[in-house]
């Protein structure tokens, strides 16, 4: 039995960075040459009270399924249609109010050509991304977006490599462009995503984790002996405030063990001569991943929850953030 050659690894991985930096230099060329066909392309689809249509054959087929989902994702209302499955009653999702965007690297595919006759005729509005501007696609298009590569990664381009790659960088920069142009915030997003751990962390906000009754709180006036107490029943920290709520600082269990490293006869001094008198605070209506980011930035466990002005409301530990999925 003949042994196998033993594996090059460094040609191997020499190989890798070869399609990579091929790909990613493509996608460069595409970004540097980029112009108005591209604004022309934003505004069309910004000016759609529609959907948007995207479509493709083989693996420009499969790119466009995923330009419509990131669409989609982004606030923008899509969908992926088969240009051959168009002409057996699928069309009848495409409306007049619609835009819609066909990918094809030689812009010359048989399968496309009834669906672009059928986007014609119910006036929707087409963006074509192919390699070839002087394509029948192209020529049909209202837009042309450049896709076009010197070569493909894959030897003697046998497979669409980098082609399929700056179509989808396309796409993502359309779907980015358009989001910006409309005004898509991160709640938005989030409304879109609830069963992700990502739409959990941009929905989730103090008010849904923080305790509001039974709050650890004591006068200024009131002695350790007591404070001691609630940092033991209360998870380590106590909100000191004055007469009417508000606040006037914080005692933890770390502060505890400070004063106790000084002296043994801390029962009876005031909480007010150990609180700390600027503590860390945040609000109700504060998103509960930057409550967690204050707490790791300086090394705290639980924050006081305030009004909006300085009235304790509330108090969040980051336990319960971080069960609450914050984290």
């Amino acid at each position: 039995m003949s042994k196998r050659p033993p594996v090059d690894h460094a040609a191997l991985v020499e190989r890798g960075k070869r399609v990579l930096a091929l790909e990613a230099a493509a996608v460069r060329r595409i970004a540097d040459g980029l112009g108005p066909a591209f604004a022309r392309a934003i505004e069309l689809l910004a000016a759609a009270k529609g959907r948007v249509i995207v479509s493709g054959v083989g693996k420009s087929g499969l790119i466009a399924r995923k330009i419509a989902a990131t669409f989609t994702s982004t606030g923008t209302a899509a969908a992926f249609l088969h240009p051959v499955d168009s002409l057996h009653g699928d069309l009848g999702i495409v409306g007049r109010d619609d835009v819609a965007i066909v990918l094809s690297k030689s812009g010359s595919s048989d399968e496309l050509f009834g669906l672009i006759s059928q986007l014609k005729r119910l006036g929707v509005p087409i963006v074509a991304m192919t390699s070839d501007a002087d394509s029948p696609l192209a020529r049909q298009a209202n837009v042309v977006l450049d896709a076009s590569v010197t070569e493909e990664a894959c030897p003697e381009t046998l497979a669409p490599t980098a082609s399929t790659t700056v179509a989808l960088a396309l796409g993502d920069a359309l779907a980015v462009t358009l989001l910006e142009v409309k005004g898509f915030r991160r709640e938005d997003f989030a409304s879109l995503h609830p069963g992700g751990a990502l739409g959990r962390k941009l929905l989730l906000r103090v008010a849904d984790v923080m305790l509001t009754r039974d709050l650890p709180t004591l006068t200024p006036d009131r002695p350790m002996r007591e404070c001691v107490v609630l940092l033991a029943e209360k998870r380590g920290t106590v909100a000191v405030v004055d007469g009417a709520g508000a606040l006037a600082g914080v005692v933890t269990a770390g502060d505890l063990a400070r004063l106790m490293e000084r002296t043994d006869k801390f029962l009876d001094i005031p909480v007010a001569d150990v609180m700390t008198k600027a503590p860390k605070t945040t609000t109700a209506d504060e998103l509960a991943g930057a409550a967690v980011s204050l707490m790791e930035r300086h090394g705290i466990m639980a924050l006081p929850v305030l009004d909006g002005g300085r009235k304790v409301v509330g108090v969040v530990h980051l336990h319960d953030l971080m069960k609450a999925g914050a984290v």
